[in-house]
């Protein structure tokens, strides 16, 4: 009887182009067609008498017998896995999805039941593939509009431009792109695609205007091209907001404009330039080659000294030495400093610490440059603020103003430190009765490595000035000055702060 039975799935089996495999109850393998021998690459007639778990991967096995089980219970047909991926495993070990119709029947009183396997490997590509470009098109950036070639109406839109022009995809469905074109009426739409319609172009390229749901409108670049959706002609549209393009063009011709007012003025003061170049270099050459001669002379004049009582004189020598060599360093930590405000990489730190602190510290460094008769003048009642600032800056900013009015004024003269507190304001005037500043170079004075006619025969780059009132105006601070030639400055440096006491 079984022989019989046998014979029977065989004839119908191969008569099927999918694969078949009828199991038992016990879900023994009782019968295959060579469709279902191929598709899991083992040979005629190996797989009866095997259990059907031989076919499914192993991390699904665990849930497949109480699945065949409700299966046998309902006993009715479906198919198999609804709701999810089921995969098969061939003979080599390797998985591929698999779509199954599961059918019961019973015969000479048993029941069996009869599996019609597809490989849909290549189906599950496509759906991917298809789902893939689906992702693509709703998550694009650009907007992207699918139209009825015939009707005009919207198929579909993308996300993207959803959000932009306001409007939901249901709303979208019911409007043409004339709804949307102010610039358009239907006829000159009709006209603008009639070449995409005849094939006399691939594509299509313009410019023009969108309006929103809300009746704003933004400037678009719109590539439009002649495609299917099925068997039916639509129009891709992918639309680029070029709001930003606008705006920079715009503000491109003003600037084009400003920078040819700028440079107009730039060749005007050509001239100018062209001297302070001449200045600087100048300045740079004698400012260099004075302390190095002063460096040559006392090393060449220590090499005399050889007595041990001549220590004297040779420890005089490597004093000037000293002196010049630091006066060279200071000259380039100005030239470094320039070139640090210029790139930007200029830290700066707050901290929080006593005024006195930084003042006592200026007043002493500047003692040991005071002419005979000078004196520094110590601002009062500072001993009790503490401030929060950049403590290096506001000590470079002090140092910079009182050893220039020291250098500046002559002897017998008094320099005035005052500090005022005022509404979270720090106020330093440094008050000199130097030589002053020429009235009509004043103007010039913060300029980088500008100095006053009458200051040329003292040491000096001219970057001191210009280095303070970066730094002070990169921390919300200013500098201003007041000044009359042969009567002496005041210069006044306020910077923010909050007074802690």
């Amino acid at each position: 009887m079984l022989q019989t039975n046998e014979s029977t799935f065989d004839i119908l089996a191969e008569a099927i182009s999918e694969g078949v495999i009828i199991v038992d109850e016990n879900q023994t393998i009782v019968a295959t067609n060579t469709a279902a021998e191929e598709m899991f690459n083992y040979d005629k007639g190996t797989l009866k008498g095997q259990p059907l778990n031989i076919l499914i991967p192993q991390q699904y096995r665990g849930n497949h017998g109480g699945h065949f089980k409700s299966f046998l219970h309902k006993s009715e047909k479906r198919k198999m896995g609804r709701g999810r991926d089921i995969y098969g495993v061939r003979k080599c070990g390797s998985s591929f999805p698999v779509e199954a119709g599961l059918s019961p029947f019973e015969i000479y009183g048993k029941t069996f039941v009869m599996a019609l396997v597809m490989d849909i490997t290549i189906r599950k590509k496509a759906e991917q593939e298809l789902k893939h470009w689906a992702t693509i098109f709703d998550e694009s950036l650009n907007e992207i509009f699918i139209f009825d070639a015939a009707s005009l109406k919207f198929v579909d839109v993308n996300r993207g431009a959803q959000k932009n022009i306001g409007y939901s995809l249901d709303e979208l469905k019911e409007l043409t792109p004339v709804d949307i074109k102010p610039n358009y009426n239907e006829p000159q739409f009709l006209e603008l695609i009639e070449p995409l319609l005849q094939q006399i172009e691939e594509k299509l390229q313009f410019e023009t205007v969108h309006q929103r749901k809300d009746g704003s409108t933004y400037p678009v670049e719109v590539h439009l091209q002649l495609s299917t959706l099925g068997d039916h002609p639509v129009f891709v549209a992918i639309i680029v907001d070029i709001t930003e393009r606008k705006n920079y063009t715009e503000k491109l011709e003003k600037t084009v404009t400003k920078r040819t007012e700028q440079l107009t003025e730039a060749l005007a003061k050509e001239k100018d330039l062209n001297e302070l170049k001449t200045k600087f270099l100048s300045l740079v050459s004698h400012e260099f080659k004075t302390p190095l001669s002063g460096i040559l002379t006392s090393t060449t004049l220590i090499g005399k000294y050889t007595k041990e009582e001549q220590q004297e004189k040779r420890d005089k020598h490597l004093a000037t030495i000293k002196n010049k060599v630091k006066y060279l360093d200071n000259i380039l930590n100005d030239f470094l400093s320039v070139e640090r405000l210029e790139s930007g990489k200029v830290k700066y730190k707050f901290t929080t610490f006593p005024l006195s602190k930084v003042i006592n510290e200026v007043i002493y460094d500047a003692n040991m440059l005071l002419k005979d008769g000078q004196r520094i003048k110590y601002p009062q009642d500072i001993d009790e603020h503490i401030i929060d600032f950049d403590e290096k800056i506001l000590e470079l900013v002090l140092t910079n103003l009182i050893r220039n009015a020291i250098k500046y004024s002559g002897e017998h003269t008094e320099i005035d430190l005052q500090v005022v507190f005022e509404n979270d304001l720090l106020t330093f005037h440094i008050i000199d009765e130097g030589i002053g500043i020429p009235e009509k170079e004043q103007q010039f004075i913060f300029n980088r490595y500008f100095r006053a006619e009458n200051a040329l025969l003292d040491q000096g780059t001219g970057i001191g000035l210009n280095i303070v009132k970066s730094h002070l105006e990169n921390l919300g601070g200013s500098i201003t000055f007041t000044s009359k030639e042969n009567q002496g400055s005041t210069f006044t440096v306020q910077i923010p702060v909050a007074k802690q006491s």
